[in-house]
C-alpha cells in the first residue's frame, strides 16, 4: 500500500481510549508522556472539557502546511508524519509524532508543516486560542510545555546533523534506535520488536536518502546479522552495534 497518497477526511467521536466522558484524561495510558502529567486532578477535569478527542484514519491530515494554526493537539496514539514541501515539489520529512507528543508548541499563526497520520491517529484537539488561555494561568503547564519545545529543539538540531554528516549506515542505525527507543516510552517497558508503521519512502525522506539506499542499507543489516526484518518491524541482534554507529 503507498502511504503517501490519498489523503481521507478524519471524524470526531464523544468517548476516549473505550472510557466514559469524565474518564478519558483519569485513565489515558499516556498521560504520563504528555503536557498533561503537569496539571492536577482539578485541572485534568477541566482541561479534559476543553478537548475533543479526534479520530484520524489512516493517510488523512490533522492539518496542511499553511493553513491556519486554529488548533493544537496532544497525540493519544497512532504515528504522524510532519511534513514540509519544497518549492520543486518534493517533500523532506522533518519527524515523527507518537503518543504523548504535542503539535502546536509554535506562536506561528499558521502551519510551516504538514501532519498527515501514517497509521490510525487518536489526538486530544484543543481550540488553541482556548488552550492558550489555560495555559497562561497554570505556570506549571508553561514549564512542561517550555521542556517539551527545548526538547523539540533537540531533536531539530540532531536532524540537522543526521541529514549532514552522518553515512547511509550511521544515519539508519540513529533512526533504529531511536525508534527502539521511543517505543519502549510509549510502551512503558523494554521491548523487543521495533515497529515500523512508516514505509521505507517515509524512512527515506527522513534521513534524506534514497529509498533504493534504504532498502539496501537494512538488507546488509540483515545479512550481516546486526537486525533481523520481521512482519511490522525489525529485532535487534547486535544492540552494541547500533549503539556505536548511532549519532550519541
Amino acid at each position: 500500500m503507498d502511504r503517501n497518497s490519498d489523503i481521507v477526511p478524519f471524524h470526531e467521536t464523544a468517548s476516549c481510549a473505550h472510557h466514559a466522558k469524565g474518564d478519558e484524561c483519569r485513565f489515558c495510558n499516556v498521560r504520563r508522556l504528555s503536557i498533561c502529567a503537569a496539571v492536577d486532578a482539578e485541572e485534568l477535569s477541566f482541561l479534559e472539557d476543553l478537548s475533543g478527542d479526534t479520530v484520524f484514519e489512516e493517510k488523512s491530515a490533522l492539518f496542511r502546511e499553511e493553513d491556519e494554526a486554529i488548533s493544537v493537539y496532544n497525540v493519544t496514539s497512532g504515528v504522524v508524519r510532519l511534513v514540509r514541501s519544497l518549492p520543486d515539489g518534493r517533500r523532506q520529512i522533518t519527524g515523527f509524532a507518537m503518543a504523548g507528543d504535542f503539535l502546536g508548541l509554535s506562536l506561528n499563526t499558521s502551519w510551516s508543516f504538514s501532519a498527515e497520520a501514517v497509521t490510525d491517529v487518536r489526538a486530544c484537539r484543543f481550540k488553541r486560542s482556548t488552550f492558550e488561555d489555560f495555559s497562561d494561568r497554570k505556570p506549571h503547564l508553561m514549564k512542561r510545555m517550555h521542556e517539551f519545545a527545548t526538547h523539540e529543539l533537540s531533536l531539530a538540531q540532531d536532524h540537522m546533523v543526521l541529514l549532514g554528516r552522518l553515512t547511509a549506515e550511521e544515519k539508519l542505525a540513529t533512526f533504529l534506535l531511536e525508534l527502539k527507543r521511543r517505543w519502549t516510552r510509549v510502551e512503558g517497558h523494554e521491548i523487543g520488536l521495533i515497529k515500523l508503521p512508516m514505509g521505507r519512502q517515509d524512512i527515506a525522506d527522513y534521513l534524506g536518502l534514497t529509498i533504493e539506499t534504504v532498502s539496501r542499507t537494512i538488507n546488509q543489516m540483515h545479512r550481516d546479522r546486526r537486525l533481523v526484518i520481521v512482519p511490522d518491524g525489525i529485532r535487534f541482534v547486535d544492540p552494541a552495534y547500533f549503539e556505536a554507529h548511532a549519532l550519541r
